[in-house]
């Protein structure tokens, strides 16, 4: 055989190696992405399971079934069935959609007790609906808690001295272990034109899991501004920026000035 012909095949066995890997490789892609979409079946809320109310109870008023979602938007610990908390109750409100998860069931009777991490202690806020992002924050949920406020200083001779109204980050990420049950306050505003109009506000108190520092910021905040959470995924970027002010809103009214 010919020198030639002897490149001519090594090339040739070559080509066929490396389309073949080039095959395998592609072929575990589309496998592994095959397998994050694949459909698993979990058990979820069709309705309110109120808290206190056992799983007998919530399966014959038909609050319960077996749904199917996507594997990686399964919930860590979700069940299949209710064989392992067949003789339980909900410690808390669950909601509609929700995948059930062992975590959130107990004991009958046992429903008024919190569910307070070793290193934490709980402490309540109360919110109204935008504020806790429209009834979306459940038992579980971590959020982000931002503050509104119109800060001071006191000046040496005890007069005060006005700061930028802002609005920044606070704590960047907590757990909701409590949801209150929703009221309605009533709310008293006056117009530009020295109108008082009256409008009724939900509110609604919930509990967050925080250490002695994080406490100590929530309540600061809450007595001095105004907290609002905000809802976090797995994915969510939050970051400790130094917040906003007028100037950043409506740049325009101050020459573009910060």
């Amino acid at each position: 055989m010919s020198r030639r012909s002897i490149l001519l095949t090594v090339a040739l066995i070559v080509a066929a190696l490396g389309t073949t890997m080039i095959v395998l490789y592609v072929n575990s892609i589309d496998a592994r992405a095959a397998q994050g979409q694949e459909q698993v079946k979990v058990l979820t809320a069709t309705e309110v399971i109120d808290a206190g109310e056992t799983v007998a109870k919530a399966q014959a008023a038909g609050k319960l079934e077996k749904t199917d979602v996507v594997r990686e938007d399964m919930v860590e610990g979700a069940l299949t069935s209710t064989a392992s908390i067949e003789d339980q109750a909900s410690l808390g409100a669950i909601y509609p959609g929700e995948q059930i998860i062992s975590s959130k069931f107990g004991a009958p009777g046992s429903a008024d007790t919190l569910s307070i991490p070793d290193d934490k202690l709980a402490i309540s806020v109360e919110l109204t609906d935008p504020a806790r992002v429209a009834g979306f924050v459940n038992p579980g949920s971590e959020v982000a808690i931002f503050v509104s406020a119109d800060p001071f200083v006191m000046k040496p001779d005890g007069s005060k001295k006005e700061l930028p109204p802002y609005t920044r980050l606070l704590l960047p990420k907590v757990q909701v272990i409590g949801v209150g049950t929703t009221t309605v306050t009533s709310k008293t505003v006056t117009t530009d034109e020295g109108d008082k109009t009256t409008e009724q506000v939900p509110r609604t108190i919930l509990t967050v899991a925080v250490d002695q520092e994080q406490a100590e910021k929530v309540i600061y905040g809450q007595r001095n501004g105004e907290l609002s959470f905000a809802l976090l995924s797995d994915k969510s970027d939050v970051q400790d920026k130094a917040g906003v002010t007028a100037a950043d809103v409506l740049p325009e009214a101050f020459g573009g000035l910060r």
